[in-house]
């Protein structure tokens, strides 16, 4: 029965999406759905190395901004939300954790090793003007230790507030959903002089009670109470000298489930809930010329990213993980089409864990690369990026341990269009991932290092695309294999392997945009549940996601919707004891833009339409019947008001 809802729901969705197609108009072409467009904006995005890599739409990051993570990423397959609370929201990209790949924030490294119940790696979309996601192979100019792959973010300038001509102004915006009873409001302010200084302040709350489950369920511990701030400031001379400086921060400091990424233990007597005070901030400091050409184009960023987690009871325990990171690179233009850029970076992590009974425990590690990466068109069909580094990396661990290691790192891209409507692509890396740092709570189970060596990692994708005006289809395979990766004071090995495909459609009014990916992980060979491959991914399966909009200029109106999908996954049985089931998960919205207030936005949606009970696939522990997945909430009615001034 649950099959045949599934593949019902599946298919009204995806009928009505298909029924709009031939009704739309044929004059202007809406176009906040289509990455093309988003991966305009990426100065290198025809690069080779930028083939594969997938880019958040505008439209997306519009509807995400009072929501989270699941709502930042909800149209792309390859990426995986699991953790249904901001707190606990862990990232996965083609079933690899986030926390083996490189991720930056205007620049500044982030990926602190945290509480293996929380998220090493949480941001609010409000801040966001920009997210790249490149699966699997990064460029050496990325940055260090892209075992995976990288995530790439930018927040918000004044420039992108502000209309041309206007030296102030800024967007306030104010929501409420029904399900949890959730208010969220948030403010940004820009203003700018003709001396070219920059400021911009932005802040955002969210608080709410628990929510129900789609089994009408209250889930204890998932009440919003969430504030987050950003403040930027800048100064760009004519010349195209840009300084900037960006400071964040997150707080949530709410009762959270006890363990905060697990609904329940079956036959635990903890209490249900407890404290989790968390508190993550971000600074960057960076110059670049913007005036980008010729032998001169550097680029210097200083960062610094901090997570501090502290649970008072039972154990009175504080983990605190932050990175301090450097990068310098010049890009020499040698031509139109080929670039060289060079340079170095260096970063020191150190990850802390103390409470009353083991006093403070800590690792740290440091670490120097050099890189070069190459970008050119040798010939009008073909695009080729290679680039290589080297890292030279000391590591301290608990008791005075300390360990030096070092690797080089390169990777090889190519694009070939054999039509103007068709190309094929590839690309391989072997990248050095050094020691990693462990979870700061797990340091008081004080393992030895003797044996503990340097990860490394390969990345295999080869993939082929196709495009008319109107249509484009693409898709690959990927294969990702992490060696010798840290498992407290051992190593093991994991590997996820997969394809995906990916299509949109655009027509004068409107948008769809759809994507599938099926991922398989193993863990020393063998297929795994989700906790053997905790920290390194989760055993995904069959993920689709599909999203449409359609413009009726003549109401003022924008509609769409979207489908969230997983397919059962048997794999885990024979680890974990039992199957994934699948779900289906129909959101829809409807956008209204008054004729006589043209900067005011009225938005009315319903997430979860049929009310599905469900954990996300990239939850941790559904496959274990011994475990009470984090649910995610059940039918919800959300209100947003958006004005901009």
């Amino acid at each position: 029965m649950l099959a045949m809802k599934t593949s019902l729901r599946a298919s009204l969705l995806c009928g009505a999406a298909a029924a709009l197609l031939p009704l739309a108009p044929a004059k202007a072409q809406v176009i906040t759905l289509d990455p093309i467009i988003v991966r305009g904006n990426d100065p290198i995005g025809d690069a080779a190395d930028r083939a594969t890599a997938v880019y958040v739409a505008d439209a997306e990051l519009e509807r995400a901004r009072l929501g989270d993570l699941k709502d930042l990423f909800a149209g792309l397959a390859s990426v995986s939300v699991g953790g249904a609370i901001p707190v606990a929201q862990k990232i996965f990209v083609n079933g690899v954790d986030m926390l083996n790949l490189t991720i930056a924030v205007d620049g500044a490294l982030q990926n602190n090793r945290a509480f293996h119940h929380v998220t090493a790696n949480a941001f609010d979309p409000g801040m966001l003007k920009f997210v790249r996601v490149d699966p699997g192979i990064a460029a050496a100019d990325t940055g260090p230790n892209a075992v995976a792959g990288a995530v790439i973010m930018e927040t918000v300038d004044a420039g992108d507030v502000l209309q041309a001509g206007e030296n102030f102004g800024g967007t306030f915006r104010l929501g409420y959903g029904s399900n949890g009873q959730t208010a969220t409001g948030s403010l940004t302010l820009a203003g700018r002089t003709d001396r070219g200084f920059e400021i911009l302040a932005y802040a955002k709350r969210a608080s709410g009670d628990d929510y129900k489950d789609g089994n009408g369920n209250v889930v204890a511990g998932t009440g919003a109470d969430m504030s987050s701030q950003l403040l930027k400031f800048a100064w760009e001379s004519a010349e195209g000298h840009r300084v900037e400086f960006s400071g964040q921060q997150l707080i949530d400091d709410g009762a959270r489930p006890y363990r905060a990424n697990i609904g329940d233990i079956v036959g635990a007597t903890t209490p249900a809930t407890r404290i989790y005070d968390t508190r993550r901030s971000s600074y960057s400091l960076r110059y670049e010329n913007t005036n980008d050409f010729g032998m001169w184009d550097p680029e210097v960023v200083l960062g610094f990213s901090e997570s501090d987690i502290a649970v008072p009871s039972p154990y009175q325990s504080s983990g605190m993980s932050d990175t301090l990171s450097f990068k310098a690179q010049n890009t020499f233009h040698l031509s139109d089409s080929s670039t060289v850029s060079a340079g170095v970076d260096y970063y020191r992590k150190s990850a802390e864990y103390s409470d009353p009974t083991d006093g403070a425990l800590e690792e740290g590690s440091n670490n120097v690369g050099l890189f070069a990466q190459l970008r050119m068109e040798p010939t009008e069909k073909w695009r080729v990026s290679g680039g290589v580094r080297y890292d030279w990396q000391d590591f301290d661990g608990i008791g005075d341990y300390e360990q030096s290691a070092n690797g080089a790192s390169g990777n090889l891209s190519a694009t070939y269009r054999i039509t103007d409507q068709l190309s094929v692509r590839a690309g391989y890396s072997s990248v050095f991932g050094g020691i990693p740092l462990e979870d700061n709570y797990e340091f008081w189970r004080r393992w030895t290092y003797d044996g503990l060596r340097s990860t490394r990692a390969q990345n295999y994708v080869a993939g082929l695309d196709w495009s008319n005006d109107r249509l484009t289809l693409g898709g690959e395979v990927f294969l990702t294999k992490i060696n010798d990766a840290r498992s407290g004071g051992a190593n093991i090995d994991f590997e996820s392997q997969g394809y995906s495909i990916a299509g949109t459609y655009g027509w004068d009014l409107g948008f769809l945009r759809f994507s599938y990916t099926d991922t398989d992980v193993k863990v020393n060979g063998n297929a795994s549940g989700s906790y053997e491959a905790l920290d390194l991914g989760a055993p995904l399966g069959q993920v689709i996601a599909l999203e449409v909009q359609h413009e009726l200029p003549g109401q003022n109106l924008v509609v769409g919707g979207s489908l969230d999908m997983a397919l059962d996954y048997d794999d885990t049985e024979g680890t974990s004891g039992q199957g994934l089931e699948g779900y289906e998960v129909v959101n829809l919205f409807a956008e209204y833009t008054p004729p006589s207030m043209p900067d005011v936005t009225l938005r009315a949606s319903v997430n979860n339409l049929f009310d599905t009970d469900y954990a996300d696939r990239a939850t941790y522990g559904a496959d274990y019947a011994s475990v009470v997945p984090l649910k995610e909430a059940g039918r919800s009615f959300m209100l947003e008001l958006v004005a901009r001034f």
